[in-house]
């Protein structure tokens, strides 16, 4: 489990769930460090069941091979970072991905919009990934 961080209101904050969350690349200083899967003890309780039941119904669905969507994540988060690094066209960006039942959120800074275009597809084509959350912005 990641180490907890204080909120607004010294409310403590941490990764209940150890969701993945990796810097890949880091070419724009100026780029802030998104907030990763942070919550506090009682949004993690609220959102417990329906990871439960969001989890589990890929595999019932016949969607999944694992039992529950979100065992995939530990396996696609560094495959992930292994395919942007990979690629060789995003050095000059500030990436970091975040993983949850199969789809990565792509979160921090890059050069031009194409830039975040082309990593949404290459992350979109990669094995066991459901779908791309962009929310990257031009730096």
């Amino acid at each position: 489990m990641s180490l907890p961080i204080c909120a607004l209101g010294d409310e403590v904050r941490t990764n209940y769930f150890n969701d993945p969350f990796l810097r890949v690349t880091q070419g724009i200083s100026e780029c802030p460090v998104p907030e990763g899967p942070m919550l506090t003890e009682a949004q993690a309780r609220a959102e417990a069941h329906g990871r439960i039941e969001r989890g589990t119904s890929c595999y019932q669905s016949g969607q999944c091979r694992l039992p529950n969507s979100y065992l995939y994540d530990k396996e696609i988060i560094p495959r992930v970072k292994r395919a942007i690094e990979a690629d060789g066209r995003f050095a000059e960006t500030s990436i970091w991905v975040e993983g949850q039942r199969r789809f990565v959120w792509l979160k921090g800074c890059v050069r031009t919009t194409g830039q975040a275009s082309e990593l949404e597809k290459l992350v979109r084509s990669l094995d066991d990934v459901q779908g791309v959350m962009n929310q990257l912005i031009v730096k």
